[in-house]
C-alpha cells in the first residue's frame, strides 16, 4: 500500500513537471498556484523543482537592485550581496565565510561586467555558500524589455554551481546546471498579438586547474559563458526557427506581381492554344 501510494504520487509529480515545461513561463508563477491548490501533497517538491522569474529588489544602503531567489533567503528576509544584509533585518541570518565572502564580492563585480557586456543592461546577483569539500553559488541574470506597449519580453538564468576541490587545492570539480526562461509578447496592427516562450534546463561538469592564472571565477565564468551561449542558440533555433518556418509555410512568399503576370501568361497560353484549335 506504502509503495503504491509512492509511485502514485511520483507519477502525479512527473505529470505536474510535464504540464509546467509545457506553460507560458510568464505565467509560472499562477500556473505553479493553481497545481498546488490542486494536488497540496506537492506542494513542497514542486516548489523545490520548479524554478521561478526572478523577482528585483533594491538594496537602499548601496542603492544597488539584486534578485530574489530562495538561495539568499532565510526566513522571509533576503540577503543583498551588495552590502551582505539581511532585509528584513535579520541577526541570526545565514553568512558565507570570510573567505567565501571575498570570492562572493569579486564574483558579482565580475558578472556584473558580464551582464552590461553580454545584455546591455539587467540586474544580476551572486550567491555563495560553504560545503564541506568545497562550496556551491548561484549566478543570476535578468533582463527584462524596454517597457514598449508593442514589444515585451523577459530573460531569466539561473546557474547554480557546486565545486568540489581537491585535497591538493591545485584543481577542483566543477557540476553546473543551467535554467533559462525567455518570453517575447508583440503586439502590431500588421500581426497581431503573438506569444513565444519557454524554459530551457542543462547540466554540464568539468575538472578545472585552480592557479593565480585561473581562479575559481575565471573557471566559473567560462562555462556560464558557453553554456548561455549554446541555450541562446538553442532557444533561437526552437522558438523563433521553427516559428518562422510555420509562418512561412501558412503563407506565399512569392510577390504579387509575380502571380499577375504568371496568370497574364497562362492567359496567353491559353488563347494561342484555343487559335490552333488544341484547346476548346
Amino acid at each position: 500500500m506504502i509503495y503504491f501510494f509512492y509511485l502514485q504520487t511520483e507519477q502525479q509529480l512527473d505529470c505536474a513537471l510535464d504540464l509546467m515545461r509545457r506553460l507560458p513561463p510568464q505565467q509560472i508563477e499562477k500556473n505553479l498556484t493553481d497545481l498546488i491548490d490542486m494536488v497540496p501533497s506537492l506542494c513542497e517538491d514542486l516548489l523545490s523543482s520548479v524554478d521561478q522569474p526572478l523577482k528585483v529588489a533594491r538594496d537602499k544602503t548601496v542603492g544597488k537592485d539584486y534578485l530574489l531567489c530562495d538561495y539568499n533567503r532565510d526566513g522571509d528576509s533576503y540577503r543583498s550581496p551588495w552590502s551582505n544584509t539581511y532585509d528584513p533585518p535579520l541577526e541570526d541570518g545565514t553568512m558565507p565565510s570570510d573567505r567565501l565572502r571575498k570570492l562572493e564580492v569579486d564574483a558579482n563585480a565580475a558578472f556584473d561586467q558580464y551582464r552590461e557586456m553580454y545584455f546591455e543592461g539587467g540586474v544580476s546577483s551572486v550567491y555563495l555558500w560553504d560545503l564541506d569539500h568545497g562550496f556551491a553559488g548561484v549566478i543570476l541574470i535578468k533582463k527584462a524589455g524596454d517597457g514598449s506597449k508593442k514589444i515585451k519580453g523577459c530573460w531569466d538564468s539561473i546557474h547554480v554551481i557546486e565545486v568540489q576541490e581537491k585535497s591538493s587545492g591545485k584543481s577542483a570539480h566543477y557540476k553546473l546546471t543551467s535554467t533559462a526562461m525567455l518570453w517575447l509578447q508583440t503586439s502590431k496592427e500588421g500581426s497581431g498579438v503573438m506569444n513565444l516562450g519557454g524554459s530551457l534546463t542543462r547540466q554540464f561538469e568539468q575538472d578545472c586547474t585552480v592557479s593565480e592564472a585561473s581562479p575559481h571565477i575565471v573557471n566559473i565564468g567560462r562555462m556560464v559563458e558557453d553554456m548561455e551561449n549554446k541555450m541562446r542558440n538553442t532557444l533561437n533555433e526552437i522558438y523563433f526557427g521553427k516559428t518562422m518556418d510555420i509562418v512561412n509555410g501558412l503563407r506565399s512568399i512569392d510577390a504579387l506581381a509575380d502571380k499577375e503576370q504568371q496568370k497574364a501568361l497562362q492567359n496567353d497560353l491559353l488563347k494561342a492554344f484555343q487559335k490552333r484549335g488544341g484547346v476548346k
